[in-house]
């Protein structure tokens, strides 16, 4: 049972990754981390080059490449950053409002997956997901990175709580 549950499991996050990449990159009419890197920086403005290529599993280079293009499209400005010798990444009004449409695309593919399930199903399942959730990442950096396209809004204003919350400790 263990190898059909696991299969069950691949099969599942194979198909709504696919499912989900489409949808954001979708959206923004870019792929790669593009999608990724205006999500995340929506919620953590100022972060540096490195601190994204860091998030996103990219080299430093390609983290420059990715916020030329977001700059280019002017959805991104690069500001002072505080050191003064780095650059601090910002969303413009029009990078703000693209990652909102990644985000409301995102929820729409997600719910099309969960649509399946009775209202009953969902709840029995969502502390499953939490569970398998907590264990993706032991610190912060891994956190980050699990969650470069989470609506940070759904899991830390709603009361119920991030589940990589023990990360931040």
């Amino acid at each position: 049972m263990a190898d059909r549950l696991a299969q069950l499991l691949g099969v599942l996050s194979l198909g709504a990754t696919d499912r989900f990449r489409a949808s954001v990159e979708g959206s923004l009419g870019r792929a790669g981390g593009h999608a990724a890197a205006l999500v995340h920086l929506d919620a953590y403005p100022g972060d540096s080059v490195r601190a994204l290529a860091s998030v996103l599993g990219v080299s430093h280079p390609a983290a420059v490449k990715l916020a030329d293009r977001l700059a280019a499209d002017a959805l991104l400005e690069r500001r002072p950053g505080p050191d003064g010798r780095t650059l601090a990444l910002h969303l413009t009004p029009a990078g703000h409002r693209a990652a909102a449409a990644v985000l409301a695309d995102r929820t729409s593919e997600l719910e099309g997956l969960l649509a399946v399930l009775d209202p009953e199903e969902r709840e029995r399942l969502a502390p499953l997901l939490e569970k398998l959730v907590s264990g993706l990442a032991e610190d912060r950096p891994g956190a980050l990175t699990v969650c470069r396209l989470c609506d940070r809004d759904v899991c830390c204003k709603t009361g119920v709580g991030c589940p990589l919350e023990h990360t931040t400790r």
